[in-house]
């Protein structure tokens, strides 16, 4: 029935040479359901035991090595047990009802920490890290039915002692408390937030680059100050990117692309990287590129990859035929699913430089070729040992090498090597055939003796059998049993993390005892820095684009490196990054430093950018008489000499200093149901910005995506779009604020149409609201009486890296906006780049005109600046690089596509054939030459400032008709005109025919 009816315990204390079956309970049926051993006083241990009687559950102590036990009822279903990593007394006990207990006496007496707490996510103090050894950490579920991070000291933990260290909800089943660091996710409006705390301090955001959107994040590693993360990708399905922090585990950085994963049962993750023990800074990983998977290995903590050089000869000492760059070693990176076998590779703390792992020659890895290879050399040389994947087991810190065939069918035969694998001996560890289960050893690896168990049948009784090496050799190791090896990378060099590592190496002809006081590690001399000791800075990428630039760092086109930081002060200085940072953990002195002497910045006094006004928990919709807290940001900008007016819509108006400095909330309660207009304007000598929120007092509130053209012409119909996610039709109502106005546009469809009557900078807030949750966003939309579009596309490889979000489209428009400006000498205020939504990626180049100058003369400036603009499109001078050395060119997109529009009274001018306006800028010639009015021919000019007119010309004319155009001073008075209300621009109406006739004529 898959119950376990009944369990014997049995001791040995000879190495398993004999064994004594204990009596726990005379004459009662017991069930052992699970055992643990004391971590800090392995002569603890705790068994969890139920009878088929007892209706709870008991625990048997023991503080003896099992040689006698007490037992303890306990009132509760416990589901694991924790053990505290210092002190041998404290444990804690999680229940299969999701209570947490606490016992100070080794499990006598228990107390109830807190309930509702999630599985696996419940850990202990860190020692020299957590001031108090006594706190506990823990994700639970509060009374909303939200997940919180709490932290309670086990002597005194109620609802009133309980700490939130982090104020808002976090996802379930994602706090981690590891080393230094405290990791967490929290997902609000459909987008997730990681967050993580280094030794305690408070929880920030992990700073991936800009556009890694994670779908999921994997915690690798956090061993010697450093974070490696693995990151799924927004275009990632089988694949992680592996990132590496700075010491604080905020910033991170790229260092390997596409790290094969697959998923596994509870849909748990397994990532094909193995840190290698033993050797600090050398990692194992399997990338998957185009569908073939190959094996990689660093020295360095991921700054330098390389592939695993192949073996020459085989196990039988013929040729491989194996050679690079098209041949390689390739090795399964898997996790055994059996607690008490290796897995595909094994590598050992008390071993370093010894790894044995399963795999196979070739262009890539194979699933079913599992050959067992060896190096003892930390991956610089390897050999063949085995046709088949077997287990290992690495005896006396490596010195007896133990191997079983991995294989279904029973088994008396075990394979060993006292040389590192060099040569192997095989041994018949039993009479009869037993299906091997697993391999036992001391725990520290440093005995002789192993345990081989498993059965004979599947009806059988258990099987284990003693294997002892120790009759092989007959004495202790001493210092001339031992020579030495040097730690190398593949190209042979030394210096590795800064420094020179040898390490003891028993002699292949000394057969004796390395010994519990064996140590590997032989001496380390510090090396002098090199360029490969340090590693692009944070926004920064490595090109690979040639020999001569491959350690050239590039800032990614998103990162101005001559930026002032966030938090630059008036009065202070900063450094300018010069793209490189040490790696964390390498120890080099002296030599090559390419960070020295950076650029020294005075700190300017900047205007506030970047302000934000939210209530705290993310929501924007609260109920009447709640407390409701609002938390302003300010991204950028000077803080200290900036003023805050805020103006929370019912009355209620301040003005405070340093607001975002102290991030102080400001505790409001509106009383009133209704909605509420909620400004902050933050406001220096330099500058000003202004926040906008709005509040509905009912229900709570989300956030959502406002799609519009940031630049239209007056009076022209403009489309404004709500893109929701999730959308629901027909259940949502939008909310159109536009201007001031506090009585908004009400629809049932996502998209309104409007105009704008006069020129300026209009704010367009939008809210849908669907049952109980509001979303808001916000823009600014300018407003002009004259504009040009010229129409771009990109070359084809940036569709791959774009990931449709509406910040990287702004990003993209701002980098192609900057080098237009450079490359024309165009002021940058005057262009504005608009990327579309979707694939391909196309975009709209809007051309501003300058601000009006008194004149009688029409400017010419137009026409010039459309001209530099398309000289330098047609030069391909308008490229940037994105991640990985790709390079993507802008182009203009083809004439008949309406390339060039002009914005102006009636919307956007379509100029469709380009014959029109070459013979109509010549009949414009013509009509000033002669001075003279044609009955039946109509010409509408709007007089600028009633005296003085402007013409905006396309770029698209002829060399020759360009120069007529601007050979024109101003146009004559004398033209028939009309003023078209407020409407501004030109207007000229002309057929082809009637424009022949001017040219006869």
């Amino acid at each position: 029935m898959g119950k376990v009816l009944e369990s014997s315990l049995w001791r040995s204390s000879d190495f398993g040479t004999s064994y004594t079956k204990l009596t726990l309970q005379p004459g009662v049926t017991t069930v052992i359901d699970n055992f643990y051993i004391c971590p800090t006083n392995k002569r603890k241990i705790v068994l969890l035991s139920s009878s088929l009687s007892d209706r709870d559950q008991s625990l048997f102590l023991s503080t003896d090595e099992g040689a006698t036990f007490q037992k303890q009822l306990i009132p509760f279903s416990v589901e694991t047990l924790i053990f505290h990593p210092k002190e041998e007394d404290k444990v804690l006990a999680y229940t299969k009802d999701g209570k947490l207990y606490v016992s100070s006496d080794l499990g006598k007496k228990w107390t109830l920490l807190r309930e509702r707490v999630t599985k696996d996510h419940v850990f202990w103090a860190v020692s020299g890290v957590d001031a108090d050894p006594d706190l506990v950490h823990m994700e639970a579920q509060d009374l909303g039915g939200g997940f919180r991070y709490v932290t309670c000291q086990i002597y005194n933990c109620s609802e009133k002692t309980l700490t939130a260290p982090f104020p808002g909800p976090i996802d379930q089943g994602s706090l981690t408390v590891q080393d230094n660091y405290i990791f967490f996710k929290a997902t609000s409006t459909n987008r997730t937030k990681y967050y993580i705390s280094y030794r305690r301090s408070e929880f920030v955001l992990m700073k991936l680059p800009k556009y890694a959107l994670p779908k999921d994040l994997q915690v690798i590693s956090t061993d010697e100050s450093q974070v490696f993360v693995a990151v799924q990708e927004w275009y990632q399905t089988d694949t992680y990117n592996l990132y590496q922090s700075d010491p604080r585990g905020v910033r991170y950085a790229l260092v390997l692309e596409d790290v094969r994963s697959s998923r596994q049962a509870e849909d748990s993750v397994v990532i094909d990287i193995l840190e290698v023990r033993g050797v600090k800074g050398v990692f194992l990983a399997n990338q998957k590129t185009n569908g073939k998977v190959v094996t990689l290995i660093t020295y360095n903590k991921g700054r330098d990859w390389d592939r695993l050089r192949p073996p020459s000869t085989d196990m039988n000492g013929k040729p491989t035929n194996c050679e690079p760059p098209d041949c390689h070693l390739h090795l399964h990176l898997r996790w055994a699913d059996n607690p008490y076998v290796s897995g595909t590779v094994h590598t050992k703390d008390t071993a370093p430089g010894l790894i044995m792992g399963a795999g196979n020659l070739g262009s890539q890895l194979v699933e079913y070729k599992e050959e067992m290879y060896i190096t003892s050399d930390c991956g610089h040389t390897w050999r063949q040992v085995f046709e088949e994947e077997h287990h290992v087991l690495y005896l006396d810190h490596g010195g007896v090498i133990a191997a079983i065939k991995d294989t279904s069918i029973p088994l008396k035969i075990l394979k060993f090597s006292v040389d590192e694998g060099l040569t192997w001996s095989t041994h018949n560890f039993t009479s009869t055939s037993v299906f091997v289960d697993g391999l036992l050893s001391e725990p520290g690896d440093e005995t002789l003796v192993m345990t081989v168990f498993g059965h004979i049948s599947f009806r059988s009784d258990w099987e284990l059998v003693k294997v002892d090496f120790r009759p092989s050799f007959s004495r202790q190791c001493s210092e001339e049993d031992y020579g030495s090896w040097d730690l190398t990378d593949l190209k042979g060099d030394r210096c590795i993390m800064g420094q020179q590592r040898s390490f003891r190496k028993r002699k292949s002809t000394s057969w004796c005892i390395k010994g519990r006081s064996f140590t590997s590690a032989l001496e380390s001399r510090v090396c002098r820095c090199r360029e490969s000791d340090f590693l692009c800075d944070y926004g920064f990428e490595r090109s690979p684009s040639s020999e001569s630039e491959a350690n050239k760092c590039f800032a990614s086109f998103w990162f101005n490196p001559l930026s002032p930081p966030d938090d630059c002060v008036l009065g202070q200085t900063y450094s300018s990054s010069l793209g490189y940072r040490k790696v964390v953990s390498n120890v080099c002195e002296g030599g090559v430093d390419p960070r020295q002497s950076p650029a020294q910045l005075q700190c300017p006094l900047m205007r506030p950018r970047g302000l934000q006004v939210s209530i705290r928990g993310e929501a924007v919709a609260v109920r009447p008489g709640e407390d409701v807290l609002f938390v302003v940001r300010q991204e950028k900008g000077d803080i200290l000499t900036t003023k805050y007016q805020v103006d929370l819509g019912d009355g209620f108006k301040a003005v405070y200093m340093n607001l975002t400095l102290t991030e102080d909330p400001i505790r409001h309660r509106y009383e009133s149901p209704g909605v509420y207009r909620v400004s902050v304007r933050a406001e220096n000598v330099a500058g000003h910005d202004e926040a906008v929120l709005f509040v509905q007092v009912n229900s709570p509130l989300q956030a959502l995506h406002l799609d519009v053209v940031p630049v239209v012409g007056v009076d022209q119909e403009v489309n404004l779009t709500a893109v929701l996610l999730p959308l629901n039709p027909k259940l949502t109502v939008f909310y159109w604020w536009i201007g001031h106005s506090l009585q908004p546009l009400l629809s049932l469809e996502n998209s309104v149409t409007t105009r704008f009557a006069d020129p300026g900078d209009v704010r367009v807030t939008v809210q849908a609201a669907c049952g109980s949750s509001v979303l808001q966003d916000s823009t600014v939309v300018r407003v002009l009486d004259q504009f040009q579009v010229v129409a771009l596309h990109f070359s084809k490889e940036l569709d791959a890296h774009n990931p449709n979000t509406p910040e990287w489209r702004e990003d993209i428009g701002l980098v192609v906006t900057r080098l237009l400006s450079k490359e024309t000498s165009i002021p940058e205020e005057l262009l504005v780049t608009v990327v579309k939504p979707g694939l391909p990626t196309l975009a709209d180049l809007h051309v501003l005109l300058p601000p009006p100058r008194p004149t009688r003369k029409r400017s010419p400036t137009s026409d010039k600046r459309l001209t530099a603009i398309q000289q330098v499109l047609k030069a391909q001078k308008i490229s940037f690089l994105l991640r990985g050395g790709v390079r993507v060119l802008v182009a203009m997109r083809d004439m008949d596509t309406g390339s060039q529009r002009l914005g102006g009274a009636g919307g956007y001018w379509a100029v469709a054939v380009l014959l029109v306006i070459g013979l109509f800028a010549v009949g414009v010639f013509i009509l000033y030459k002669f001075k003279r009015k044609r009955p039946g021919r109509t010409v509408y000019a709007q007089m600028h400032n009633e005296k003085e007119q402007e013409m905006t010309s396309p770029v698209s004319h002829s060399q020759a008709v360009q120069s007529a155009i601007q050979g024109e001073e101003f146009i004559d008075d004398d033209l028939d005109s009309q003023t078209l209300g407020n409407h501004s621009g030109v207007v000229l109406s002309i057929n082809s025919r009637e424009m022949h006739s001017y040219l006869v004529s």
